[in-house]
């Protein structure tokens, strides 16, 4: 796959529970205060090693504020080699409205 597929949050929390990857690419603080739960935050910092130590076969779920930028990262992580990767179609902000149970804060320091 060279491309990747926008989804809905229905289809993404589908993914997330049968063990795809969800990377949010907001800034740091915006992570902090609220994210996808099991979601990791993926920054020009933390690239590289997630390359390097990822699974291109596992489904790879893009998040960001509203689920635009997520689709630049999306084709990129796809032009890099994932064989799924997906974009989350009104991002962080949909998702917290429809499955706020599912939304983990954490500390800054982490």
């Amino acid at each position: 796959m060279s491309d990747f597929k926008r989804i809905d949050p229905a289809t993404a929390l589908q993914l997330a529970e049968n063990g795809a990857v969800l990377v949010d690419i907001r800034d740091p603080h915006s992570f902090a205060m609220g994210h996808v739960r099991g979601s990791q935050h993926l920054d020009n910092h933390s690239l590289a090693s997630f390359i390097a130590a990822a699974d291109f076969e596992v489904p790879l779920v893009v998040v960001c504020y509203h689920g635009n930028s997520s689709q630049s990262a999306a084709a990129y992580l796809a032009h890099q080699g994932f064989s799924e990767v997906y974009s989350l179609d009104g991002g962080f902000e949909l998702w917290r409205s429809l499955y706020p149970e599912r939304v983990e804060r954490r500390a800054l320091d982490d």
